[in-house]
């Protein structure tokens, strides 16, 4: 175990993570950033046009943007998992998959991942057809007729993005109906390339090498759409596992915060996509952030 006892231990590199991560910086405490990987859902966004500075951006583009506040703050990323946080009297204990650190507070910004089907061929087909990420992975189908299954903001974004790639797009949306931002569906709905399937709930994925398409019901009656890619975006999961023993956590998974990113647990602070908000917001994963940096400050003073 480390010896040196920090202030705070920031669990994310996200835009939470890292906001509170500068926060940190300039507030001049000891603090340890850790995470598995940078940049969260920002690896996954498509366009960005609603975050107030920025006319117009990427998700990619603003990942760099914010690495390079990193590296002028001098903030440096621990990578690793963090598997476990213990209480030890005043202090808390964070285990990762290489070492332990203990710290006065904890900042948990850990963010969200893909939501799985969780139908026959999914697995088989992960990675040969079958995709959680449009930017990631949609220029391979460039030219070809693909699926998006989802009825929301995310399936909308896939959509808009593969619109300059596929041939193309069809939504298949278990709902009645699609439901997202204004300026997503005037970018989407109704457009030539795109087929919009309502009340269809997928039931397998099928191929041989590679995914070929997949099967659906719809009004009781079995379906079958043809596609090379396959773009699941039905929503995300927290990444809240590790403390599910130790926080109040909601029915979904998310972690229950007060206003001020406070969790069930004196000293720790959760912010962005992994707490009970609900809004998967570039601000509002910024501002949480924010928000349990300085609260996590003041935590010193509360004892």
């Amino acid at each position: 175990m480390q010896e040196k006892t920090y202030e705070t231990i920031i669990i994310g590199a996200g835009i939470a993570g890292i906001t509170a991560a500068i926060y940190a910086s300039r507030k001049r405490m000891r603090f340890l950033l850790i995470s598995r990987d940078y940049g969260g859902q920002m690896n996954v966004s498509g366009e960005v046009e609603n975050y107030p500075g920025f006319r117009h951006t990427t998700g990619m583009e603003f990942a760099k943007t914010l690495k390079e506040q990193l590296d002028f703050n001098g903030i440096k990323i621990q990578y690793g998992g963090v598997e476990k946080i213990e209480k030890a009297d005043d202090l808390f204990i964070v285990k990762t998959d290489k070492d332990e650190y203990k710290t006065e507070t904890v900042i948990i910004a850990s963010g969200a991942r893909a939501r799985k089907l969780n139908v026959p061929g999914e697995v088989k087909f992960t990675n040969k057809g079958v995709t959680y990420c449009a930017i990631c992975d949609g220029p391979l189908f460039k030219n070809k007729d693909v699926a998006v299954i989802g009825g929301g903001d995310s399936a909308l974004e896939s959509a808009d993005f593969l619109m300059r790639i596929a041939n193309r797009i069809y939504i298949v949306n278990i709902g009645d109906e699609i439901r997202g931002h204004e300026y997503l569906m005037e970018k989407v709905v109704g457009k030539e390339k795109v087929k919009i399937i309502n009340n269809a709930k997928t039931t397998e994925i099928f191929g041989d090498n590679m995914a070929k398409g997949l099967r659906y019901e719809q009004d009781g009656e079995a379906k079958e759409l043809k596609c090379e890619g396959i773009f699941v975006e039905i929503g995300r999961a927290p990444n809240s596992d590790f403390v599910k023993k130790l926080l109040e956590i909601d029915d979904h998974g998310h972690i229950k915060v007060s206003k001020h990113c406070e969790t069930s647990v004196k000293g720790i602070y959760a912010a962005g996509d992994v707490t009970d908000i609900h809004e998967y917001q570039y601000i509002i994963a910024g501002g949480q952030g924010c928000t349990a940096l300085l609260a996590a400050a003041r935590h010193r003073y509360k004892k």
